[in-house]
């Protein structure tokens, strides 16, 4: 397993991101803040064959956290993929565990970064004789310059926690072949890798402070391999850097768009549940099954007015006493997360119910030993 590093140890991740990951150590600074949820953001298409996707993640500096985009590397070596790192609540305070690159993917704390990380393995790409194939229903790629691609269905969650234990962390634990995939050999982050952490922690636009846990697409970098294949990938020409803020044209696509609407931060932005269907072919049933998702749906937005007052009176206190900035930060960050979890347990809530209404599986036909003929 890779060793733990306590949160302040980002503070000199340019530095640490160079190194070995068995080396890093425990530093006697801790965090008792949860990183903000996952954002929704477009991933920007695979630059060249070869490049494997690295997703965003939550760094940790001087002033808080900060969002490091996703970004499409090169494998320091043929065969070897990407784990990503993780927020883990280590009993007082949020650690940091470094990701890395082996020939196996590790435990990541179950967080689902989505693009193939879905919380365990990885499903967006494979090695197959020295090439890489890549997964076109969860990656962008141009097929007609790539063609090394299959279409596999993939399946994730829709939680955007980040980090793994504590009050409302994901409950998952490393699998023995994903502790085993720890104690293997493994690089560090390559110079692509921390350059882009260090350009991200220098950013105010990416800092959950200003952006409170939705990082702006406009304030997310394009990476150098995508600049250096532009021209290959997408017909269409380089663009410098804006110095102010400009709507993109149509044609263009910018590295990180939203592709759905971005995670909720209050319980008021929560769009009110709806039910599905049933389809069991007996309408007294769909009927029955049907008043069981509407009474659950009803519920659920009831648990959205609640969340959403609790929220909104907490606002007007800070408001009343004049809050300092880190005071309403810490409060911003704990509606997040309140949201997050809401519609966690909103969601296996959810699940439950369509489970239970499935159609029972008829039983498998028993087979028996034929006769035997007299002799």
């Amino acid at each position: 397993m890779r060793n733990l590093f306590n949160i302040r140890t980002v503070l000199f991740s340019v530095l640490l991101l160079a190194m070995s990951v068995a080396s890093f150590g425990q530093i006697g600074f801790s965090i008792t803040i949860a990183p903000p949820i996952i954002p929704v953001y477009e991933q920007p298409i695979c630059p060249a064959d070869g490049y494997l996707w690295t997703p965003g993640y939550w760094g940790y500096g001087d002033e808080g956290y900060y969002w490091v985009p996703g970004d499409w590397v090169q494998a320091p070596q043929v065969g070897f993929l990407w784990t990503p790192g993780y927020w883990g609540w280590g009993g007082n305070a949020y650690a940091f565990h470094e990701g890395y690159w082996g020939e196996s993917v590790g435990f990541y704390g179950g967080i689902n970064y989505g693009f193939g990380y879905g919380g365990n393995g990885y499903e967006g790409g494979r090695w197959n004789s020295g090439r890489f194939e890549y997964n076109t229903s969860v990656n962008r790629v141009n097929t007609t310059m790539i063609h090394n691609t299959y279409n596999t269905r993939v399946v994730e969650s829709n939680t955007r926690v980040s980090y793994n234990g504590g009050t409302g962390g994901v409950e998952a634990r490393a699998t023995a072949q994903q502790e085993a995939a720890g104690r293997e050999r493994h690089i560090a982050p390559v110079a692509a890798q921390t350059t882009r952490a260090q350009e991200a922690r220098s950013n105010p636009e990416l800092r959950a402070t200003a952006n409170h846990g939705n990082p702006p697409a406009a304030a997310v970098a394009k990476s150098e391999s995508v600049n250096e294949h532009a021209a290959t990938t997408e017909k269409e020409p380089a663009r410098e850097p804006a110095k102010e803020a400009v709507a993109p044209k149509a044609e263009e696509k910018p590295a990180a768009v939203a592709a759905r609407p971005a995670p909720a931060a209050h319980a008021s932005d929560l769009e009110a549940h709806k039910s599905t269907a049933p389809n069991t072919g007996n309408a007294k049933t769909d009927q029955k099954y049907q008043q069981q998702q509407n009474s659950l749906a009803a519920k659920q937005t009831q648990d959205h007015q609640k969340l959403a007052q609790q929220q909104e009176k907490e606002h007007q206190n800070l408001a009343k006493t004049n809050a300092s900035e880190p005071q309403k930060q810490a409060v911003e960050q704990r509606h997040q997360q309140q949201t997050q979890q809401l519609e966690q347990k909103h969601a296996a809530q959810t699940q439950k119910v369509q489970t239970k209404q499935q159609p029972a599986k008829a039983p498998a036909a028993e087979s028996h030993p034929a006769a035997e003929k007299p002799h």
